[in-house]
């Protein structure tokens, strides 16, 4: 049986996902696979499977129609925590076991059959590049596992209670000089130091931080 060719799509040239997606491609060429990277949906071929990794933007119709699959992979336990970024608003909330749910893409946002779920495991010490290191890990794992199985797969109907988080913004990376560090680690664990760096305002002043691990 030949084998259905892969898309692998992020859909931000400058995204975090971009390096890992591309470890990904090589790890399905692997597995007997044809597959290949893109940044823009319009460039996905008629056909095959198409794995939408960290997408910013809802994948129009039009683009859906164009694959066999059109899997989705999402750190939330759908349909709770549908929406942007549910990874860091989790940690926000002080948790450190993260489910993820690898599941069909559909025309309503986050609301397809879903064929897998698992946990993202933190220790609660890491900083926002060793978060991202664990959620492409369990990624690459979910959709290797769907390749390996398919085409004897079969999505689920999700079931519960709906929620969504918002998108985040730069503005959320804001301090409040009035609380202790200890109140606001978590927030200083997701912020990015490039794209959204921590910043705080003091006599009408911004001002930026940068954080790092040090060696013990």
């Amino acid at each position: 049986m030949t084998k259905m060719r892969v898309s692998v799509v992020v859909d931000t040239p400058e995204s975090w996902m971009n390096g890992y997606a591309k470890e990904l491609v090589r790890a399905i060429h692997n597995k007997g696979y044809e597959a290949t990277f893109y940044n823009k949906y319009e460039d996905i071929p008629e056909g095959g499977i198409a794995i939408f990794l960290s997408c910013e933007k809802i994948v129009p119709k039009s683009v859906l129609k164009k694959s066999v699959h059109n899997l989705v992979v999402h750190e939330s336990d759908l349909p709770a925590g549908k929406g942007w970024s549910p990874f860091t608003w989790q940690v926000l909330q002080g948790k450190n076991k993260i489910p993820i749910t690898f599941f069909e893409a559909a025309e309503k946002v986050d609301a397809g059959l879903v064929y897998y779920k698992d946990v993202i495991k933190l220790e609660g010490h890491e900083l926002i590049d060793e978060m991202r290191e664990k959620q492409a890990a369990k990624t690459f794992e979910l959709v290797l596992r769907f390749l390996d199985a398919y085409p004897n797969v079969k999505g689920e109907p999700q079931k519960g209670k709906e929620s969504f988080y918002r998108k985040r913004t730069p503005a959320d990376s804001e301090l409040n000089i009035d609380k202790t560090i200890r109140e606001q680690i978590n927030l200083l664990r997701v912020v990015d130091n490039e794209r959204y760096p921590a910043f705080f305002y003091y006599n009408g002043r911004k001002y930026i931080l940068k954080i790092y691990k040090g060696v013990d």
